[in-house]
């Protein structure tokens, strides 16, 4: 696949960090661990003493046209353009619509602007860019969750559009050690801001908590994948599924079947160019970090729930920007979920404006929580 490169001004040596897999994970303070309790105030005191680091990008509109088309989107609004090949003459390539400058960028689409840039030989053994990296044990990234902000200015907001000059400003604002109560497992938990303004202000405000567990044994290589995994039947093409709505006690509740394909999950790396091993190198994921297929990005779930909330409110377009962008939206991971696995989104409409969200895995699991402030 043919990516754009949008251009890129650097004003210090970039601290973005790549998404990371999701796992189900609960706390407690880590009191115990000198050791871990020293790594992160370490941690922090030198990111902090660093101040904020900034970078600016042009956002293209290449960037929106691929992330619809891996999102098996026909169109970024429903005014806009159709992306599908065989609706244009003669089978014309996709590469012939673009959205034009002052196209609004739908919420969570900003991810796939101000993508990592390391060589490979400064990525970690499983694919993972150390940026943000705590000092060793605690390397091993996970994306936990977050919240995004789109604030209003005089009561509207403002969007990130395609043409925009944006300046991403990234924060340090917390580095905590923790133990997972079930296993007494020590880990990291860094909390990041990436802010990011246009000529009219800020634009998205995006804080991420990223865990950070002990590395793994680097393995010396890696098995194949077993014969029954290389024998399963070819997955069918995906296909867009409709939302479909029910009343509860708690207000109307919409539902979204969704199923990620290995084309998804590689498209999807390949455009937030994020190398993370788990995401499609199957031995990797099963043999050495132990889930049973490649796993889908965090980043990826995210967009999909902002996507339902956004269809559901009629999708939105350049003309009605409260539809396209909510006020926020607060979420965290729970479980993952793998390539194939059916799953739904399940949307519920609530008071004061606010949706509850929750992912649910083949198994019944919840795979992602969230609440989204709509105006």
């Amino acid at each position: 696949m043919l990516l754009s490169a949008p251009a890129t001004r650097w004003t210090t040596r970039s601290l973005l960090t790549t998404p990371t897999r999701l796992s189900h994970l609960r706390f407690s303070s880590s009191a115990s661990d000198a050791s871990a309790s020293t790594i992160a105030t370490s941690f922090l005191s030198r990111f902090q003493s660093l101040g904020p680091q900034t970078r600016s990008q042009t956002l293209d509109a290449n960037q929106l046209r691929l992330l619809s088309l891996t999102l098996n989107r026909p169109s970024l609004f429903p005014a806009s353009p159709h992306l599908s090949s065989t609706t244009a003459p003669n089978n014309a390539s996709t590469a012939d619509v673009e959205h034009a400058p002052g196209t609004p960028v739908p919420a969570g689409y900003h991810l796939v602007y101000f993508t990592p840039a390391f060589l490979e030989n400064e990525l970690g053994a499983d694919g993972t860019d150390a940026s943000y990296n705590p000092a060793h044990p605690f390397t091993r990234r996970m994306w936990a969750g977050g919240e995004v902000l789109w604030p209003r200015q005089n009561g509207q907001p403002n969007p990130l559009r395609v043409g925009d000059n944006v300046t991403e400003t990234t924060r340090v604002l917390s580095a905590e050690p923790k133990i997972v109560r079930k296993t007494g497992e020590e880990m990291i938990v860094v909390g990041v801001e990436k802010e990011f303004s246009n000529a009219q202000g800020v634009a998205v405000v995006d804080r991420r908590n990223w865990v950070f567990r002990k590395a793994l044994p680097t393995p010396t290589g890696t098995r194949v994948a077993t014969s029954a995994a290389q024998n399963l039947p070819p997955p069918s093409p995906p296909s867009p599924h409709p939302a479909s709505a029910a009343t509860s006690s708690s207000g109307l509740t919409h539902t979204r079947t969704l199923r990620q394909t290995a084309v998804t999950l590689f498209r999807f790396s390949a455009l937030t160019f994020n190398p993370h091993k788990i995401h499609y190198s199957l031995p990797w994921a099963r043999d050495v970090e132990g889930h049973k297929d490649i796993v889908v990005h965090g980043p990826l779930n995210l967009i999909s729930i902002l996507d339902l909330w956004r269809d559901l409110r009629g999708g939105g377009g350049s003309e009605n920007l409260d539809v396209v962008l909510p006020e926020k939206i607060s979420y965290r991971a729970t479980s993952p979920l793998y390539a194939e696995d059916e799953y739904r989104i399940v949307l519920t409409e609530g008071t004061d404006k606010k949706s509850a969200v929750e992912i649910i895995t083949p198994a019944g699991n919840v795979g992602m929580k969230a609440e989204i402030t709509g105006v």
